[in-house]
């Protein structure tokens, strides 16, 4: 019997929990961080905070987040869910990508571009459909590359990866190659970053949206943009030259990272940080990886 955490009885979050952070997005004033682990803060009190549950529940990756039934209501799975127009949270987290977040983003010409993947099955893909046909599949880096090929294969969609993660996505439809920034369809950027791995790109659409991959997140604990320097598989020093070769091109609105929260300022704004962002990360050195003193 999973030992389940909760300050009293109906809905828990049992000890599968990983620390991932996705239900404290969407939750954050039922779910919070308690030793390292997410725990219920309080029980909802009305249908609104019932729903948001729910969709904490729905994202969750190791579906540690239990409703008093035990069953969830599918009616309430809000997602997709609209985090501006245009643009989706497919919730539905993969164990296989480390519970990343993923994202559909529309385009003026009915096509739509997903945006890493959410866990494969064949019922989430056809819902993800009826936003328009799928044309690419985007993979930010290595570490989010598991269910590419199933969900290309089934939209007959072009699966994208950088040379330097290839190796995790050997059958990708496209290869981004160097440092350059390249366009993927009119209005999509993509502009390799490596340091987080080899192979890091982030996607910028209509200089609106950023989808960073795990380049760089929003931080609830710091309350500004950063790095995740205890968990850069390749080179923290790389990320910074990155992120000094990049920042000036980089304008948009919308931080939509993998891991880490999301977050909207006026452009202006966000470039502001990503500069301040940027000359921190030069002061940093390599350091072990260790996920448990990663705060978000």
């Amino acid at each position: 019997m999973r030992e389940a955490r909760s300050t009293e009885s109906g809905w828990s979050v049992d000890e599968r929990c990983t620390n991932c952070d996705v239900a404290r997005q969407l939750a954050p004033e039922l779910i919070g961080e308690v030793n390292g682990r997410s725990q219920l803060l309080r029980q909802p009190r009305d249908e609104a905070e019932t729903r948001l549950l729910h969709g904490a529940a729905n994202a969750c990756h190791t579906r540690s987040i239990r409703p008093p039934s035990g069953t969830l209501d599918p009616a309430l799975d809000p997602f997709p869910l609209m985090l501006d127009q245009g643009v989706h949270l497919c919730g539905h987290n993969s164990a296989a990508t480390a519970a990343a977040n993923s994202y559909l983003l529309q385009r003026p010409d009915g096509s739509v571009l997903m945006i890493d993947t959410p866990r494969w099955s064949r019922s989430l893909a056809l819902r993800w459909q009826r936003f328009g046909p799928i044309t690419d599949v985007l993979l930010t880096h290595r570490d989010h590359a598991a269910h590419g090929r199933a969900y290309a294969d089934h939209y007959g969609a072009r699966l994208w990866i950088h040379e330097g993660d290839l190796e995790a996505a050997p059958d990708a439809d496209r290869v981004l190659r160097g440092l350059d920034p390249v366009e993927i369809t009119p209005g999509v950027v993509a502009h390799p970053l490596p340091g987080h791995t080899e192979g890091s790109v982030l996607y910028i659409a209509d200089q609106r949206h950023c989808f960073s991959g795990d380049s760089f997140y929003w931080s609830r604990t710091t309350g500004d943009i950063e790095v995740a320097e205890n968990v850069t598989w390749y080179s923290i020093e790389e990320l910074a030259a990155s992120l000094s070769r990049t920042v000036d091109r980089l304008r948009f609105e919308w931080l939509l990272p993998g891991h880490g929260d999301r977050a909207r300022f006026p452009a202006d704004e966000m470039s502001r940080r990503l500069h301040r962002l940027a000359e921190r990360t030069r002061r940093l050195r390599p350091r072990p990886i260790d996920f448990t003193i990663h705060r978000w």
